[in-house]
Order: C-alpha cells, then sequence, then structure tokens
C-alpha cells in the first residue's frame, strides 16, 4: 500500500470533523471519497496532507510513518493536492503558476510539455494570468501544478465543482493518463457517476465516519444512497 491510515480522527475547534477513519490506497489505484456536503471527505485530505491538525493510530506513506509531520515535509515525499477552489496564484501566468508546482525538485514523468501534453489548451495560455481563464481551464492548470511535483499520491477535492458536464467530461478524460505515468489518485467527487467511472475503490463519507465501501461494479444505486443519508454498511459490497 502507498498510503495506509488508521483511526484518523480530526477536530475544528471543539467540532470532532473525523471518527477513526480507515482507509489505504495501493500504488497506481484510484481512490473516491463520495457523500455529501460537510461530510467529511475533504477534512480527511486535510489531515492526511498535514494542513489540519489530527490523530491517528497509524499513517503511512510510501513505507513510512508520516504522522505529525508538517505538510511541507509531506509534500516532498511525494503527495501533491488539487484543492477546491482550484487557489491559482492571480499575480502568476498559466506557466508561471505550472513552474511553482515544480519547486520541490522531485524526479518524475512530469514537466511543461508533459502537462502542456495533457491539456493542449494551457500551451496556447501559457503567457495568460492564471485566474483570466475559463474555470475549466483554471482547473487544468490547478491539475498540472499538482503533477509538476511528480507525486506518488495525487488528492482531487471536488474538481467537478462549479464546471459544465462537458468540461466535466473533458477534464475526467486525462485521469487514465494520469495513472498510466503510475500515479495513484484519491479523489473527492460529490458526482458520484463520474467517481464511480474512474475508481477502483468507494468510500461513502457520512458525518465524519465511513459508511459504505467497495468497488463500483458492487455497489448498487440503493445501497449507496442508503450510505448518503444514514444507513450504515461499512463492510466491502458482496
Amino acid at each position: 500500500m502507498l498510503l495506509e491510515a488508521a483511526g484518523v480522527t480530526a477536530f475544528y475547534g471543539d467540532f470532532q470533523a473525523l471518527f477513526g477513519i480507515d482507509l489505504d490506497v495501493a500504488e497506481g489505484e484510484t481512490v473516491a471519497l463520495i457523500g455529501a456536503n460537510g461530510a467529511g471527505k475533504s477534512t480527511f485530505l486535510r489531515a492526511i496532507t498535514g494542513l489540519l491538525p489530527s490523530r491517528s493510530t497509524a499513517l503511512r506513506f510510501a513505507g513510512q510513518s508520516v504522522a505529525g509531520w508538517p505538510a511541507d515535509r509531506i509534500h516532498r515525499e511525494g503527495m501533491a493536492m488539487v484543492p477546491e477552489g482550484r487557489r491559482l496564484f492571480a499575480s502568476l501566468s498559466v506557466e508561471e503558476n505550472l513552474l511553482v508546482g515544480a519547486s520541490g525538485g522531485r524526479r518524475g514523468p512530469w514537466s511543461l510539455d508533459a502537462v502542456y501534453g495533457l491539456f493542449p489548451d494551457l500551451k496556447t495560455r501559457r503567457h495568460a494570468p492564471g485566474t483570466a481563464l475559463s474555470g475549466g481551464q483554471q482547473q487544468m492548470v490547478a491539475i498540472g501544478r499538482a503533477l509538476m511535483s511528480n507525486p506518488r499520491l495525487l488528492l482531487c477535492d471536488e474538481l467537478s465543482l462549479g464546471l459544465s458536464p462537458k468540461v466535466i467530461r473533458d477534464i475526467y478524460l486525462a485521469v487514465p493518463r494520469i495513472r498510466e505515468g503510475g500515479t495513484a489518485i484519491l479523489l473527492v467527487e460529490q458526482d458520484v457517476g463520474q467517481a464511480m467511472a474512474v475508481a477502483d475503490r468507494v468510500h461513502c463519507f457520512m458525518e465524519g465516519r465511513i459508511t459504505l465501501s467497495g468497488r463500483p461494479a458492487d455497489l448498487t444505486r440503493a445501497r449507496i444512497a442508503a450510505a448518503y443519508f444514514g444507513s450504515r454498511d461499512t463492510g466491502e459490497a458482496a
């Protein structure tokens, strides 16, 4: 396993947001986290990347314990985030935003040419301000910036948020090509159909707990709906 998280808990002040989450991601695997707003999906990503103080019985990445590590150290080890809302640097061009992602110096398959090959629209707009692009193009920049760090695990937080169905399809067409390079993906997504189409395994979150886990082919709409709205089923789907 590339990522092994056990017993992850997290708080916002006195409010407990996660309750003992157990979750793993294998090398080259795509795992999707689904669930309603406020279910704890994004909080889990923040907890495992060191962006939010958390506790766990075990948090291992690439074979070593990373519990308590600061976010920048975890990033240098090969975990990169595509944040919700994209969060591009408004004062930088598209290409400058992408180059920020390479500042850690990790070697791997992703370079400017590779990112432009994945998202050709960005090459034609490379000198434009990053925030002057369409929402879909900005999302491509955010993904490209994360890939420029040559991560072993790419964390994607709500890629489809605020985008049209056509743009969402275009962005998700990049997922198989990202995986071809050996990068594992941990994906937070409210679009259940899209998540099921690209993931090897799916976990449903509700109120800071996992209520359903399984492979997409084994999960029915009824089981997913029950996991969203209150009936827990924490075992693997039969």
